[in-house]
């Protein structure tokens, strides 16, 4: 039935009487929430089922992708998943409304993320993609003169155009699921919307740890059909979930988006002599104070939120480079890993690192999965979040420490920038075993890499770095995004958010495909063709470290300037702050 105060929106059937009506609500909205929880739980296991074994999988025998290939796959789709959750937002807020528009991108997910246990069978694979060329991973080039030209990777149209019709699916839910279960309980408190997403945060994180376990080991180890077709599963019962709690819903009508009206403005204040008819709607707008715009808010408030927004920007532009850093935990530093020694689960004996090229014996056992480093990652953000919040926050508030957002987000991208440096040490380390031709010819799957006598626990370090800085810019980030925000412009703001972090794992992977060039490029290494052995990939941790301490220093200056000069609000209707 029609809710009382939103025209058009839903609400479950509710009993007669006040006690039973009562109850009744409380019982939909847990149940509500529960459905919620439990389908933003499936789809993050299903993501990072997908995701983090992405590079071993283009670069195993399936595909024979080059180590640079598959790590530039790998941005690229975690680019999109972000990059693309402005659309989903827009589609909401314009079009269908959050409850049709998860629906729908919960389809596109469900048959997207099918391509992937279809291209892992030979005979999937061929449909799709025609016949592979024989390549297989093997040692260095033996003549010091010898070019081996890296092919165009197999079966690419085909893979990046499912991959971004996936990452289109999994933004859409991204920009959505959040604030529709928030939607669920708005009207009981504050209280009970925080309680929802702290259980929201540790459903993702759940969804994680179960997928990273389960998922990696059986991809890894066991077989990349079986372990693609799990996360489709996940999807489906998700999808199944959200269908069939749709009665103790509360559905809310699309009511329009300020985007438009924002760029419109933008547009007039950039080239007001590219369009002249645009500066004329705003004069009429400034003669009539009262008209009001096409979705609800007047002239004045347009542009209010668009000064807001000119400030809040630079801000997020200027941690697009921690985005480029925090990416590589699934894309280099899994590439990283795949060529340090990877010990057997149930090791019985070591495997001789003195000996060069020499496989291990024991096929029988299962090596450790390299995405499971991921765990160090979630297991971090999971301890220390419940610490911050009430362990070290309350204490630097006692005593009047407590930093703001921005100045957490800077002590974000410092972790972030150590994690990078001790990659960049690590590698220059193993590249020392390497070139005195110390390797280790261990098997992953099918696939044979040659790596450097160093167990990848060397490789924790910066897993637990790059969850601190999550922390302190991430989760900061996002609450600085929010709080800023008009109240009329934070569905906008928040997906620009997500939308810029995007841009940095697409720049990452740019930044890849620059250095992966011919003419003399640091990760073009023709001559070992399915290693990393030949390439500098050193150099580019450093790089990745250099741009992030630059752009740590230029928003150190941004923020000052921010803070100093922050001005009140210019309508009461679009206050720049919660509670202002």
């Amino acid at each position: 039935m029609d809710g009382d105060g939103v025209p058009g929106e839903q609400r479950p059937l509710l009993g007669p009487t006040q006690r039973s009506r009562g109850q009744v609500v409380q019982g939909r909205r847990r149940a509500a929430c529960i459905a919620v929880l439990l389908a933003e739980m499936l789809e993050r296991a299903a993501f990072f089922g997908i995701s983090s074994n992405l590079v071993l999988y283009l670069n195993s025998f399936n595909f024979n992708w080059d180590g640079e290939q598959a790590s530039r796959a790998a941005l690229v789709f975690l680019g999109a998943s972000y990059l693309l959750s402005p659309i989903g937002g827009w589609l909401a807020d314009v079009y269908l409304g959050r409850y049709a528009t998860i629906i729908t991108s919960l389809l596109i997910y469900l048959v997207a993320s099918c391509l992937l246990p279809i291209t892992a069978f030979p005979d999937g694979r061929r449909s799709f993609c025609g016949e592979m060329p024989s390549f297989i991973i093997q040692p260095s080039c033996p003549a010091k003169g010898c070019q081996r030209e890296s092919p165009s990777p197999y079966c690419a149209p085909t893979m990046y155009g499912g991959l971004l019709l996936l990452a289109l699916g999994i933004s859409s839910v991204k920009a959505n699921l959040t604030s529709f279960g928030a939607d669920q309980v708005m009207d009981l408190g504050r209280d009970a919307t925080r309680r929802f997403f702290n259980w929201f945060y540790w459903s993702i994180n759940l969804g994680a740890v179960l997928s990273l376990f389960l998922v990696a080991f059986i991809q890894q180890n066991i077989s990349f059909l079986v372990g693609y077709i799990i996360p489709v599963v996940c999807v489906g019962l998700a999808l199944t979930v959200f269908i069939c709690a749709g009665p103790t819903f509360i559905t809310k009508p699309p009511t329009g988006s300020q985007v438009s009206s924002v760029l419109k403005l933008a547009l007039q204040k950039c080239c007001p002599r590219c369009c002249p008819c645009l500066v004329r709607s705003s004069q009429d707008a400034d003669e009539l104070p009262g008209r009001r715009s096409l979705w609800g808010a007047s002239h004045h408030e347009d542009v209010a939120n668009f000064w807001v927004l000119m400030r809040i920007l630079p801000v997020m532009l200027t941690l697009v480079p921690y985005w480029m850093v925090y990416f590589q935990m699934q894309s280099t530093y899994v590439l990283q890993g795949l060529h340090l020694q990877i010990p057997h689960i149930f090791q019985t004996h070591l495997d001789n690192g003195n000996n060069s090229n020499k496989l291990s014996q024991d096929s029988s056992s299962y090596r450790f999965p390299e995405a499971w480093l991921l765990l160090a990652n979630v297991v971090m953000v999971l301890i220390l979040v419940p610490l911050k919040d009430h362990v070290l926050d309350p204490f630097l508030q006692r005593r009047k420490l407590l930093p703001s957002p921005l100045k957490k987000m800077a002590l974000g991208m410092f972790f972030g920038f150590t994690s990078v440096i001790v990659a960049g040490i690590l590698e220059t380390k193993r590249l020392q075993y390497i070139h005195h031709n110390e390797t280790v010819a261990q098997q992953i799957g099918q696939d044979v890499y040659f790596a450097a006598p160093m167990y990848i626990w060397w490789q924790i370090p910066q897993y637990l770095l790059i969850g601190i800085s999550e922390i302190f810019a991430s989760i900061p980030g996002l609450e600085f995004a929010y709080s800023e925000a008009p109240r009329s412009m934070q569905g906008a703001i928040m997906g620009i958010f997500y939308f810029l972090s995007g841009v940095g794992s697409i720049l990452g992977s740019g930044l890849v495909a620059l250095l992966s060039l011919q003419a003399g490029g640091w990760l073009h290494c023709p001559r070992d063709y399915g290693n990393i052995n030949n390439c500098r990939m050193d150099l580019y941790f450093f790089l990745l470290a250099g741009i992030q301490a630059a752009t740590a220093l230029l928003f150190l200056l941004i923020a000052n300037h921010y803070e100093w000069s922050a001005p009140a609000p210019t309508c009461r209707r679009c206050p720049g702050r919660e509670g202002g």
